[in-house]
């Protein structure tokens, strides 16, 4: 079956960056999750099979305490 490959941009509290770091990297739909400077905070890639999968994924990374806004970006 097809994957679902998707990054996900991430604004965080200011001071919660490493944070919020650290829970993303236990997801198991994370592949990778860097710091980054910019506009955003945090990026991440992460992997699916089925869009209901991703659309949970980003309700649970939105309720990690220090989120305060993603973006998703699906990746063909």
């Amino acid at each position: 079956m097809p994957t679902i490959t998707a990054f996900v941009l991430i604004l965080v509290k200011s001071g919660e960056e490493d944070t919020v770091l650290e829970e993303l990297r236990k997801m198991k739909e994370v592949k990778e999750a860097r710091i980054v400077y910019g506009p955003w905070d945090l990026i991440c890639r992460i992997e699916v099979e089925h869009i209901n999968q991703l659309q949970t994924f980003i309700y649970e990374l939105r309720k990690i305490p220090g989120v305060e806004q993603t973006t998703t970006l699906i990746s063909t």
